[in-house]
């Protein structure tokens, strides 16, 4: 044996003795959920064993708290700072339901500013596992956190949203059903109920990884003000939002996997449920997979199809999205090597004053599309505080994405305002087909301007176009760009509505015989408005 196998092996034995002496006194303070009265078997209520193990191994100073393989009926988990759940092989967290009779979830907290997003945004402490003003904090797997008894919204989401629901002081058309109106009675009627699975506010250094999520509610993560924030190797499968990353900084989302059929998937924010207008900044998407399959189906590998519509009436959802909650901002945000199937397309949208700055988006594979697949949008919604100013849309770079079977009416759209531009897209190396069939009719169509709706390719009707649609833009470039047809579309590729500054290079654009590659309906010269 060499000198540095045998130096190797008493540094190992030294390592061994030293965490030996580390581990024990954890070990005897118990923080196995086990040690604590915890039975893990579905019916027995784990909520104070959990919560014990929790202020156990933070009196201690940290430590990890492990649940082994077993159902761990709960409400309210409360974290705290330099604590771990870890969840063994085969264990899994489940909500309790408060129509069980057994308890309740904390009550949501008081939030005075609550009327400029939805009730769920505007709380955290009505949740499963929730945390505030803590730091370094972590949710590790492989188990499960399942939200049996979660409720996924407040009231009236199960129904088709009417217009006139929402006032238009607060933001008009609410397609899912779930925004806050001014003087709600929300707070009373989810009253011990449980709406989130994960909650976190105001907190740092938080890594979620490894485990699996089902049917989690309104969301499965909703994390505000949280710095430094990791999430890794996730998978969800579940009723509405996926991850909520809102007014948060320095964040890492990669190789995960989320199916929200009725909802978004990945949606950065920027509301301003603590208060002020805080950008979403330095935000990593990477390696992720978003679907709208049938609910559960992600996570039993079936993948079913048939569910056709989400709530709002329109087809099934799960993209990653920047917004709708838009006050404070998003700014250097990357999204790279990510999978879209059986959903929306990738919206960028501002349309409560928010800045979108520095974005860049490349390597994108989607099919089996049910909206527009590139959506930027640029309004005036301004469901934000008085004297808040519109927001601009700049400097957005999407390059190398593929698109099959893009099969709704809409073409990729890029819309801000006459008198707020968006500005400075570059969309590069881009291949889309889609199904084709829009009529001449289609293509005499002005879309009305809806500025101060809810932002969805919808909101335009068909557009006048099959594969792009900007109005209202500056300096616009296409380059390397592949749009086509599966069937005869009587609509030009590309139509231009006040746009200056477009410039094609390398743009290949199939069209009907007569018709034509690029339609400019309004010149950029026209004044602001006409």
């Amino acid at each position: 044996m060499t000198s540095f196998d045998t130096t190797r092996r008493r540094l190992l034995k030294g390592l061994g003795a030293a965490c030996a002496s580390v581990c024990a006194p954890a070990l005897a303070a118990g923080f196995d959920v086990r040690a604590f009265g915890a039975r893990g078997d579905g019916t027995t209520l784990d909520t104070d064993a959990i919560n014990a193990a929790i202020a156990a191994a933070s009196a201690a100073g940290g430590g990890t708290v492990h649940f082994p393989a077993g159902r761990y009926l709960s409400f309210s988990i409360r974290l705290q700072s330099r604590v771990a759940l870890y969840l063994d092989p085969g264990s899994v967290i489940v909500a309790a339901d408060p129509a069980d009779g057994q308890g309740r979830y904390d009550p949501a907290e008081p939030n005075p500013h609550d009327a400029y997003q939805d009730f769920g945004h505007s709380h955290w402490h009505n949740s499963l596992i929730r945390g505030e003003n803590l730091e370094d904090v972590a949710i590790l797997g492989p188990g499960r956190i399942w939200g049996r008894g979660l409720t996924r919204s407040g009231p009236g989401a199960n129904r088709p949203l009417k217009a006139g629901d929402m006032p238009s002081s607060l933001g008009g058309k609410d397609p899912m059903g779930e925004r806050t109106r001014a003087g709600t009675t929300f707070g009373a009627e989810m009253d011990g109920k449980g709406n989130k699975a994960i909650a976190l506010k105001n907190c740092r250094n938080v890594l979620l990884r490894d485990f699996s999520m089902l049917k989690c509610g309104h969301f499965a993560v909703l994390a505000t003000g949280v710095d430094n924030l990791t999430i890794a190797n996730v998978t969800v499968d579940t009723e509405r939002d996926g991850f909520d990353i809102d007014c948060c900084r320095n964040v890492r989302i990669s190789d995960c996997a989320v199916n929200t059929p009725n909802d978004d998937a990945i949606c950065l924010k920027s509301s301003y449920a603590l208060g002020r207008a805080r950008f979403t900044e330095q935000v990593t998407i990477t390696g992720c997979q978003v679907s709208g399959f049938n609910l559960g189906t992600l996570l039993d590998g079936t993948f079913q199809k048939t569910q056709i519509k989400a709530p709002d009436e329109e087809g099934v959802c799960g993209r990653i999205k920047l917004g709708t909650e838009s006050n404070g901002g998003f700014r250097n945000i990357a999204i790279a090597n990510c999978v879209f199937e059986h959903c929306r397309g990738l919206a960028i949208e501002s349309v409560d004053g928010a800045i979108i700055e520095d974005i860049t988006v490349d390597n994108l594979a989607m099919r089996d599309l049910t909206t527009a697949p590139l959506f930027i949008r640029l309004g005036r919604r301004m469901r934000a505080p008085a004297g808040t100013p519109v927001g601009a849309i700049r400097r957005v770079n999407i390059s190398n994405v593929v698109v099959s079977q893009a099969n709704a009416p809409y073409a990729s759209i890029v819309a801000g305002l006459p008198e707020a531009p968006v500005e400075d897209v570059r969309l590069s190396n881009i291949t889309i087909m889609h199904g084709g069939g829009g009529t001449a009719a289609d293509a005499r169509r002005v879309p009305p301007e809806q500025a101060d709706h809810y932002p969805e390719p919808s909101m335009f009707g068909v557009t006048p176009a099959y594969g792009l649609y900007v109005r209202h833009a500056r300096n616009v470039e296409l380059h390397h760009v592949d749009l086509r047809t599966a069937a005869p579309d009587a609509r030009p590729p590309v139509v231009l509505d006040d746009v200056a500054g477009a410039r094609f290079d390398h743009v290949q654009l199939g069209r009907a015989a007569g018709v034509p590659a690029v339609r400019r309906v309004r010149p950029a010269s026209a004044p602001r408005g006409a």
